[in-house]
């Protein structure tokens, strides 16, 4: 997968999802996150939880999502030369990975992770991603010895063409955070025709 930028970066613009093909499997696809959880739904009864304050910069070293079990180690993620972000290698599905010329989760701003949806060998650390829902946790361990703690605010599921750029990747007034992967249509010849979006904002800090 490939994410590229311009003014600022924009969805994961390539997702091959090797494993699908070698196994044939072109009409499996990742789960994809319900209407209820979109951003301009308000299920009765819930409300979005208060945001803590900002943290200073630290670069994270784990990703944590408890109700999917994902525990990953996260790596820094720069430019290529033709301006596309780096992504973690495929062959580590495990690993996840955020833009360190950008926000560091915790710190005020939008904070940017991505991981895969699938290598060759099977579903990576990110497949579940679209069954998460509102008021779910993610967690952050930062290189100073805190846990950045989220709660999730959305998760919605766009067609590449028509990735909400601003809406995704626009500053924040708050420590906020995005985590991206593939997902959506599948085709044999040119991967996934979409992305998985999670929105969460910082509600606290285990010390």
């Amino acid at each position: 997968m490939r994410m590229k930028a311009k003014g600022w970066l924009i969805a994961i613009a390539f997702c091959i999802g090797a494993w699908l093909i070698q196994n044939g499997s072109q009409h499996i696809t990742p789960p994809t996150p319900s209407a209820a959880q979109a951003l301009a739904a308000f299920s009765a009864g819930w409300h979005t939880e208060a945001a803590a304050d900002p943290l200073p910069p630290s670069e994270p070293v784990r990703f944590r999502i408890p109700r999917l079990d994902v525990d990953a180690p996260v790596m820094g993620l720069g430019l290529a030369p033709d301006n596309s972000l780096v992504v973690p290698p495929a062959a580590d599905p495990d690993l996840t990975g955020w833009y360190e010329d950008g926000t560091a989760p915790g710190a005020k701003g939008t904070a940017i992770v991505v991981g895969h949806v699938d290598n060759a060998d099977g579903p990576a650390v990110l497949y579940h991603l679209g069954t998460l829902k509102k008021g779910h946790r993610i967690e952050v361990l930062r290189k100073d010895g805190r846990t950045a703690v989220f709660t999730v605010d959305a998760v919605e599921a766009y067609e590449i063409d028509d990735f909400p750029d601003q809406k995704v990747y626009g500053p924040a007034d708050r420590a906020e955070l995005r985590v991206i992967t593939c997902g959506g249509r599948f085709d044999a010849r040119t991967g996934y025709q979409g992305n998985v979006v999670a929105y969460a904002h910082l509600i606290g800090v285990r010390e």
